[in-house]
């Protein structure tokens, strides 16, 4: 797809949501994190699992509770990273709530698309300072494979017993969302009937911290104060908290879960990417690789931009990003903009890089179904260069029909999918 060049979808497949399964900052489920968002939770605080303390920046969101052995074997747990450990758990919550936990289907009809932004890396790392420090027998034998991008969609794979097309999507911070996409395509084009979709990342670590602090991407005036610190759109905004979580969704033809009396979540109706060929960090200031994301992404969905009732934004909580992105709505929208409520909920979650848009897409789903906006927690200074309704106020009833939900990643990644309320009336 190039352009306007869109295919005409009337003769494929819908795709629908069956089941949904999360592990965030601010809960171990999807419900636990939205009650979390409706009353302000922060899951932001000081780091625990290594020592931040010599940090610039010292806190970030990590999963609190989760122990993997709760999903997993010890031995079995040892091998893989923790992004897959949190990919497998919530895919197993993912699979029971589409009523598949003891199958129910066609593995050869079934495969796996996850997004992550840079997977077990920790592993590795670990490995070259354990060789560094006493030799290479000291090395662990899973260390190198156990930090492939890859692996998490395998390791879910061998939970499912599937043996369709199972891939890995690396695209930085839109890497879930653009997951999400893929995993529609194999379904439209009839390579599968089903798939197992996010994004995940488990990257509170000494490594990544070190980098996106010597990048100065993190806030360092809020170590005191962790549950202020990410305030997206807000004008004293300072930079993004690293956090790690997972969100995983199955996928499925419309047809086959209405003939097998699946519940229906929601209906994702479009998505796209696009690149911005600008810089490896900084945002193109004029918006436009953004704004050809949205734009593409609700063109290939069938409907006109004042269709879309709410925009939960990628709203990283960085001067250039939040700027960047409103820019970028503006440009799409027209007056319009100002109408369409737009909300970040990473002021509670941090930025899971390839989890967040999966974890934020299970948000928008949760307002199609309850007809209540998450709002942007701790905007307090209007930014004029960021003019738009951030649901401020806290959250909003509002009939909400389409959702496009935005991420925008290192290197000028960005995509966007757009998702619409279930109604059966329409099977």
């Amino acid at each position: 797809m190039t352009n306007n060049q869109f295919l005409d979808r009337r003769n494929e497949p819908r795709v629908v949501i069956t089941g949904m399964g999360a592990l965030t900052p601010i809960g171990l489920s999807i419900a636990e994190s939205w009650e979390s968002i409706m009353i302000g939770r922060s899951g932001i605080d000081r780091v625990t699992q290594f020592d931040a303390s010599v940090m610039s920046c010292q806190i970030g969101g990590e999963v609190t509770g989760f122990d993997p052995h709760d999903y997993l074997p010890r031995k079995k747990a040892r091998k893989m990273a923790r992004s897959s450990q949190l990919a497998y758990a919530s895919a197993t919550t993912a699979l029971a709530d589409a009523g598949f936990a003891n199958g129910g289907y066609d593995p050869e009809r079934m495969g796996v698309c996850l997004g992550t932004a840079i997977g077990g890396f920790e592993m590795a790392d670990n490995n070259m300072v354990a060789h560094r420090r006493g030799g290479w027998k000291q090395v662990k034998p899973f260390g190198l494979i156990g930090c492939l991008p890859n692996m998490m969609s395998h390791h879910v794979g061998m939970l499912a017993k599937c043996y369709g097309p199972t891939t890995a999507i690396a695209a930085a911070c839109a890497s879930g969302t653009q997951a999400i996409g893929e995993a529609v395509e194999y379904i439209r084009r009839g390579r599968a009937d089903i798939m197992i979709t996010g994004g995940v990342d488990g990257l509170i670590h000494e490594s990544s911290f070190t980098g996106f602090c010597a990048m100065k991407a993190m806030p360092t005036e809020f170590n005191d104060n962790p549950t202020q610190a990410s305030r997206p759109f807000d004008k004293n905004r300072r930079g993004f908290l690293l956090s790690e979580g997972s969100g995983t969704f199955i996928l499925e033809r419309l047809d086959q879960a209405l003939a097998r009396g699946a519940h229906i979540h929601a209906e994702i109706i479009g998505h796209a990417n696009s690149a911005e060929a600008y810089h490896m960090a900084t945002p193109a200031p004029d918006g436009s690789g953004r704004m050809r994301a949205m734009k593409w992404a609700i063109q290939d969905a069938g409907i006109e931009p004042d269709q879309v009732d709410y925009i939960n934004a990628h709203g990283t909580s960085t001067p250039l990003n939040d700027a960047a992105e409103t820019l970028a709505i503006k440009k799409l929208f027209g007056e319009q903009a100002y109408k369409i409520p737009v909300s970040s909920t990473k002021a509670l979650t941090g930025h899971a890089l390839g989890g967040a848009g999966a974890i934020e897409a299970s948000f928008a789903i949760k307002t199609l179904q309850t007809g209540i906006l998450p709002p942007t927690w701790n905007y307090e200074t209007p930014d004029p260069a960021c003019d738009l309704d951030y649901v401020t106020e806290g959250p909003r009833k509002k009939e909400v029909t389409h959702v496009l939900s935005n991420s925008f990643g290192l290197g000028g990644q960005n995509a966007c999918i757009v998702l619409k309320k279930y109604d059966p009336a329409k099977a």
